[in-house]
């Protein structure tokens, strides 16, 4: 099966940053993080980790701030609950843990709690994760999807916003 959308990833990245899958928005639009009441580009330039506030069409320009993007699960778009999560868990993490090993972020920062949980395999909370994938650091961060205003905490991406750039 082919990509929904390409990996925005290179050598030399200080973060990637990985949803559950792309959104049914970003699907038709062909780039990341494209519904109007996704959070993810305003939070990126909020925290300082974009000098200034991109678009969703401009996702590729992530590069130059040594930023990259993935999805846990390539093949599907939709909501997290509409994803066969329990059938794609094993080959997306061992494709995840491949690409990671690869290209040697410093972190990798899933921003869906789903998605960062079925990649280690069980309940977790946000923040920086024990596990790493060699010495990349992991960590989950609260989903910037409109779907998920109850849980959105940017407290949580404002403190992995310092960590990354000390």
């Amino acid at each position: 099966m082919l990509d929904v959308l390409d990996d925005v990833l290179s050598e030399a990245l200080q973060i990637v940053f990985c949803g559950t899958a792309v959104g049914t928005v970003s699907a038709k639009a062909g780039a990341y993080y494209a519904h109007p009441q996704n959070k993810f580009w305003k939070i990126l330039h909020e925290t300082r980790l974009t000098p200034e506030l991109l678009r969703p069409d401009q996702y590729r320009d992530l590069l130059n701030y040594r930023i990259g993007l993935t999805d846990f699960v390539k093949t599907h778009f939709g909501m997290d609950h509409q994803i066969p999560l329990s059938k794609l868990a094993e080959m997306s993490r061992t494709r995840l843990r491949a690409s990671m090993l690869a290209f040697r972020p410093k972190f990798l920062a899933f921003t869906s709690k789903t998605g960062g949980q079925k990649f280690l395999g069980g309940a977790r909370g946000y923040g920086e994760q024990v596990e790493r994938i060699g010495d990349t650091r992991i960590w989950i961060l609260p989903s910037t999807s409109g779907a998920a205003n109850g849980a959105w905490r940017p407290e949580v991406w404002h403190r992995f916003a310092e960590v990354a750039r000390a």
